[in-house]
């Protein structure tokens, strides 16, 4: 079956898939007439195994160690235990700083904060934080925007001056030649449009950050 037979049956997008195939932990094989990738059910199962494991936080690392048998399953799972415990205990401790801020009459303005401050660095420092990181999709978006309108600028700029000595002076080019320019200069402007139109829907969706997550 083809990608986006995969994609619908699996839940991942072409771009995970890819990312995959690009980490040596899927290789589907090809259609010798076009080159396609053909994938069968061992790449489907494999897929699936593959998303399970990064809903438990498999690092990507511990699949190439388990694609290639230098790290057991068991294995794998013993050390995801000990980091849920970890985490366990770490919530705890959240926990506790809640639970005596909300036994004590500490206020905003004169909440006893060297104690919770110390101890909330230490816990940063060990990589555990409660807040959630999401990336600002809006400054991606923008970005986005602002590079396309400044590449396309350039390109109606040269339209704008070749269109205008054409139209305004009496030794113009033959017409024939203008519009072949105009036709290579307006193509890479609406193959713009589309990749920024691509792009914007990869935000939206959150495809950027996929690869990474699964």
């Amino acid at each position: 079956m083809f990608i986006n037979e995969v994609e619908h049956i699996v839940g991942l997008s072409k771009k995970s898939i890819r990312y995959y195939e690009e980490s040596g932990l899927l290789t589907p094989k090809r259609n010798q007439q076009n080159d396609y990738r053909i994938y069968d059910d061992s790449d489907i199962q494999k897929l699936k195994v593959i998303r399970f494991l990064r809903e438990l936080d498999v690092p990507i690392r511990d699949l190439k160690l388990l694609n290639e048998h230098k790290k057991t399953l068991r294995e794998c799972m013993e050390e995801r235990i000990q980091k849920i415990e970890e985490q366990e205990a770490n919530y705890q401790k959240i926990k506790n700083m809640c639970m005596d801020i909300s036994h004590s009459d500490d206020t905003f303005e004169e909440i006893h904060i060297d104690a919770y401050f110390k101890a909330m660095n230490v816990l940063n420092k060990e990589g555990f934080t409660m807040r959630e990181i999401k990336s600002n999709k809006a400054k991606k978006i923008s970005g986005a925007v602002i590079s396309s309108l400044l590449f396309g600028s350039i390109f109606l700029f040269v339209i704008g001056i070749i269109s205008y000595f054409q139209f305004t002076e009496s030794d113009n080019i033959p017409w024939v030649i203008y519009l072949f320019i105009m036709f290579v200069l307006v193509l890479p402007l609406i193959g713009m449009v589309i990749n920024l139109i691509g792009r914007i829907k990869e935000i939206q969706g959150g495809e950027e950050d996929e690869a990474s997550k699964y």
